[in-house]
């Protein structure tokens, strides 16, 4: 009877080990399109930066200051990138300056820039490529008196997601 017992227990623990790691390797992953924002990045920092990339700084848009129009802001961003993360693979953080004069693009570099800002207005985070707002995906937005929390990702903020990548991500990696 116990040598009975020892053998059941042994074939639970088999079966506990090796049913979900069968589940696993039949879980569907989507295909992505190649001409997916994501999915350019993820390419190109796999290929070209090893897949890693920690603390890039760019500039992007000037744009106009909602709370007050006759204010120019302009966004600097930080981008964060390793393959090796699960969650959080790919992070854009974005934070608002105000526009900056020649004379201080000359004398500040973009990390400088970026510390301006005293807090991230938006972030980003993604798992794997696709749209912004598959399972897994994160978007933070900073509230009128406190910290980045997160928010409902809208067409609105996947239009912001894409403009970064595509217009100041892929070119600055491509050119770097």
């Amino acid at each position: 009877m116990k040598k009975h017992s020892v053998i059941m227990v042994a074939a639970i623990i088999l079966l506990a080990i090796a049913v979900p790691s069968g589940w696993a390797k039949r879980k569907k992953h989507h295909s992505v399109n190649p001409n997916d924002p994501t999915y350019k990045v993820y390419q190109l920092l796999n290929d070209s930066y090893g897949g890693k990339l920690t603390n890039y700084y760019l500039l992007a848009n000037v744009y106009t200051d909602p709370q007050n129009p006759s204010n120019e802001l302009q966004h600097v961003i930080r981008v964060d990138y390793d393959k090796t993360r699960f969650f959080g693979r790919f992070r854009i953080y974005v934070r608002s300056v105000g526009k900056l004069t020649p004379a201080q693009l000359k004398t500040y570099n973009v990390k400088q820039i970026y510390n301006f800002g005293e807090s991230d207005d938006a972030e980003f985070e993604k798992i794997n490529p696709g749209p912004l707002g598959e399972t897994g995906d994160l978007y933070l937005k900073a509230t009128s008196n406190g910290p980045l929390a997160p928010a409902t990702i809208t067409d609105q903020a996947r239009q912001e997601y894409d403009m970064l990548i595509t217009k100041y991500i892929l070119p600055a990696l491509e050119k770097k």
